[in-house]
């Protein structure tokens, strides 16, 4: 127990250090410091600095993660096995924008460490993120479910861009706000999540509607 509790306690000061100062001003001696125990105890349970961010990046990825395929899997169910493309998109970024933006989120350890993550490129984060993609598959295959006729590398492109639009919306929402003078409302975060997947929806689908094809429809490929 007395092990359980240790290693809880460097977790949760290392990820509040991280979140407040970025991963390269922290270093293993602050943590112990602020977890209040010895340099042997943080070697003993992560082995590294590099190991202790990656444990970090981990947990809150499979929570991120799980809630993504969560409304995938309720948008596939709505759908009868078929989702729109919209609800897939949603799905995808939704639980980033939501984790990281708003005024309550932005207060809590858990999002400003996310934030840290999407603003700072650190080797273990990267090397996990090119390494965990199976989540990211079972999205292109509803992608191609929704959108039969589009081709299997403008999925791949769509799913990218569409990350990539959550990514930077959550790393540089304070430019944004200051760029637009506050008009651009980062903390209506819903209508931020709609912005995005409205814009990955369009470049998807060239702006043609994008409901659902007949039962009798059937695609010429389907990624499994």
């Amino acid at each position: 127990m007395a092990s359980d509790l240790t290693r809880t306690a460097i977790l949760t000061a290392a990820e509040r250090l991280y979140a407040e100062r970025g991963f390269s001003d922290v270093t293993l001696r602050d943590i112990v410091a602020a977890a209040n125990v010895n340099l042997a105890a943080v070697n003993y349970h992560f082995g590294s600095k590099d190991e202790l961010i990656a444990e970090l990046f981990v947990t809150r990825s499979i929570a991120l993660n799980r809630e993504r395929l969560r409304e995938l899997r309720a948008a596939e169910e709505k759908g009868g096995g078929r989702a729109e493309i919209s609800d897939i998109l949603r799905a995808l970024v939704g639980p980033t924008l939501r984790g990281c933006l708003g005024p309550e989120n932005e207060r809590s350890t858990a999002a400003r460490f996310m934030i840290r993550v999407n603003i700072e490129s650190v080797p273990p984060i990267r090397r996990i993120r090119n390494r965990e993609i199976d989540h990211l598959r079972k999205f292109i295959a509803a992608m191609a479910r929704a959108l039969p006729g589009c081709g299997e590398v403008e999925l791949y492109w769509g799913l990218h861009f569409a990350l990539a639009m959550a990514q930077q919306t959550v790393r540089d929402s304070e430019r944004l706000q200051k760029l637009s003078d506050g008009k651009c409302d980062v903390d209506d975060v819903e209508a931020v999540v709609e912005r995005v997947v409205a814009v990955a929806a369009t470049a998807l689908t060239g702006g043609r509607p994008t409901s659902l094809p007949s039962a009798a429809a059937k695609p010429a490929r389907q990624l499994q």
